[in-house]
């Protein structure tokens, strides 16, 4: 390997983006984003997120509440904290 082949691997390498973080989806949404946006994590087809979810709640009932709990927990795109993390800051704010 000579070094133009080593230095266009490193700079290839290098342009990679860095792993996303988890967030709910503002633009793919149909309920909270959350299908969405687990699906852009994963790098997913969106479809089949929404269908294992589905699937989950109808055969198990698991499904609605692991929604409802990622729809609490995990923050929307351009939010800095959950609606949870929310919550709780504005409680203990009050309390004090």
């Amino acid at each position: 390997m000579n070094t133009t082949t080593a230095d266009a691997r490193s700079a290839t390498f290098t342009a990679q983006p860095e792993a996303g973080q988890l967030r709910r989806s503002a633009d793919n949404r149909m309920l909270a984003g959350v299908a969405a946006g687990i699906a852009r994590y994963l790098g997913a087809d969106v479809t089949l997120v929404r269908v294992i979810i589905a699937a989950l709640t109808l055969f198990t009932g698991v499904g609605a509440a692991l929604y409802i709990a990622a729809w609490l927990l995990i923050p929307s795109d351009g939010d800095d904290e959950s609606i949870a993390a929310a919550w709780i800051a504005r409680r203990q704010g009050r309390s004090r």
